[in-house]
């Protein structure tokens, strides 16, 4: 085990699944053996706001923040947010994005318009970059609201972390009628290719 702390952030917007994901993150990295530190950022998350969610890991975790620019991974639920939040990243981080756009209010209300070849330019950021259907994904698995889930999958083959602490950790935090799909979802995410363009 290295004394490296692991910097991860998760973010989109309210109703996304972004805490739960974050709590499952969290126990299966306490169940491998790590210190972690946990700390949500609200937005009107009631109401489609910004959600931000730092985990961080590592042998001793003293700050649940992850400082600007030291993020080693950006699990992003949504496109814009996931690209407003590239700054947080430290160069030569990793993202994986949800291939979906939600509308915020101002461009709802026809004020802005929601920003074009976000793929891209994220892309040309950051690489080390995977974009996933996760609405497609959840739905394959049985049900579209665990698109969270399959996002944490694919984070997972990025983690020192093994199998069986995911699955033990989503065992404890998601609800059991909801457990079987979330599973599958999971395993979805978890094989998705990372080298695919």
């Amino acid at each position: 085990m290295s004394d490296r702390v692991t910097n991860i952030l998760l973010v989109g917007v309210g109703g996304q699944g972004i805490l739960l994901a974050a709590e499952i993150l969290s126990e299966a990295v306490l169940l491998a053996g790590f210190d972690v530190k946990k700390s949500e950022i609200h937005g009107m998350s009631q109401r489609g706001g910004s959600v931000v969610s730092h985990v961080r890991y590592g042998t001793e975790v003293f700050s649940p923040i992850v400082p600007e620019g030291e993020g080693d991974i950006l699990f992003g639920f949504e496109l814009m947010e996931t690209y407003r939040s590239l700054s947080l990243l430290r160069q030569g981080g990793a993202v994986v994005a949800n291939d979906l756009r939600i509308a915020p209010p101002s461009v709802l209300m026809g004020q802005e318009t929601y920003p074009e070849g976000l793929v891209e330019r994220i892309r040309e950021r950051f690489p080390d970059f995977l974009l996933l259907d996760g609405q497609k994904l959840a739905c394959e698995a049985g049900n579209s609201r665990a698109a969270n889930t399959v996002l944490l999958g694919a984070v997972s083959r990025r983690l020192d972390i093994d199998e069986q602490f995911w699955q033990q950790a989503l065992e404890k935090m998601v609800p059991k009628k909801a457990l079987e799909v979330n599973k599958k979802a999971f395993m979805l995410g978890r094989s998705s290719d990372w080298n695919a363009p």
